[in-house]
């Protein structure tokens, strides 16, 4: 039995399918699509793949459901469900099956319609009124937004962070769009359109919220030493980290403070490697406020100098701190739970994959998953080598 420890695992195959609109796809054949893929780049076949770990906000036996439609019989299954950063703790989850010998090969996915079936956004709702938060619900507050803003008003009053600097997260990330011929939105953006926007929950506007679109995502992993054998460019996993302290934003400690505090901490631990040692950062961005707080937390700068940090177009194209590349979840698209393409989307640059948004240099990768309301925080870190 081999130790899941650091480099022991490798991402192999990656695929996207039904971005954007998935006209009339439903979740369940654009997941299939991106995994059929995902398995035929990974030079392996479905039946090779004898694990297999996903999970959807609209359904408690997806894991069941997707096994059966891709015809896997599966040794080792998990549809353990941590919100939006499920798939990058996936990949603890995996390297742990994986060095136990409960598997081999784990396939990965996800895959979600909420633009073009509304009714998994109906479901969603119901399902949070279902399960009501206490101390909280009571007010209806228009969540996620809310929570997002009570935390981006906070960082604002207690740091000075600006409104502007707010809106250069999102202007950077269409940019970073305009690059991609993927994403869904790759119109003009300035500073100003974001803050002349409509206001959503103050002081964030639509132009500070991620975009609700189609799609899905799916990455096979297996062994490193493995992996040498199957792929030309194996992407290693060099540490992972995972770690929530709450679930409702009145229960956070300090909403300036997020749980990728020690999910980073573990990463970069585990990894060997310090931010000083990262290429190209893919973070959670379903607000803008969302990487100004995990720049601070993953220690790329200190507390409260997240929005000096990434003032002047440094995290855009041409800058000097690469961030988002594909355009994010404010402009790439944002189909529920993200960080499945923030994965692909690392492992695509760790390759010189990306096109015209490709960041030159670029071996060593950090992505960040975000769950709930800053809950939720999965960290690790991709190298193209060991």
């Amino acid at each position: 039995m081999s130790a899941a420890g650091r480099g022991s695992i490798a991402i192999l195959g990656t695929a996207l399918a039904g971005l954007g609109h998935a006209g009339g796809a439903t979740e369940q054949e654009i997941i299939a699509r991106a995994s059929v893929q995902a398995v035929a780049r990974s030079g392996l076949k479905m039946q090779d793949i004898d694990g297999i770990i996903t999970s959807s906000l609209t359904s408690p036996w997806w894991v069941m459901r997707m096994a059966e439609y891709l015809g896997i019989r599966p040794r080792f299954s998990d549809s353990t469900m941590f919100g939006g950063s499920s798939f990058i703790a996936d990949l603890k989850i995996a390297a742990m099956a994986i060095a136990a010998g409960e598997c081999d090969n784990v396939l990965i996915c996800y895959g979600s319609t909420p633009r073009s079936v509304p009714s998994s956004s109906r479901i969603n709702q119901m399902r949070a009124e279902l399960d009501p938060q206490p101390y909280e619900h009571p007010y209806k507050p228009f969540n996620p937004v809310s929570s997002y803003a009570l935390a981006a008003a906070r960082h604002m009053h207690q740091y000075g962070t600006t409104r502007r600097q707010l809106a250069e997260v999102a202007v950077a990330a269409r940019q970073w769009a305009q690059l991609n011929p993927e994403a869904f939105s790759r119109g003009p953006l300035s500073v100003d359109d974001v803050l002349g926007a409509k206001m959503i929950s103050d002081p964030l506007t639509v132009r500070d919220c991620c975009l609700v679109t189609d799609g899905a995502g799916a990455f096979v992993v297996t062994s490193a030493k493995r992996a040498r054998d199957l792929h030309r460019q194996p992407a290693y996993v060099l540490g992972t980290g995972h770690a929530h302290w709450h679930r409702q934003i009145s229960c956070m400690p300090d909403v300036t403070v997020t749980p990728a505090v020690d999910s980073g901490k573990a990463a970069f631990a585990q990894a060997g490697l310090t931010p000083s040692d990262i290429d190209v950062v893919q973070l959670y961005d379903a607000f803008t406020i969302n990487p100004i707080l995990f720049l601070e937390d993953l220690g790329f700068c200190k507390k409260g100098e997240g929005g000096a940090f990434i003032e002047g177009g440094r995290i855009g194209p041409g800058g000097d701190f690469p961030l988002n590349t594909n355009g994010g979840g404010l402009s790439f698209g944002h189909p529920g739970m993200y960080s499945i393409f923030l994965v692909i989307e690392a492992v695509t640059q760790l390759r010189r994959e990306a096109g015209e948004r490709q960041v030159a240099g670029a071996d060593v990768a950090l992505v960040h998953g975000n769950g709930g309301v800053l809950s939720s925080q999965a960290t690790a870190i991709l190298s193209n080598h060991l």
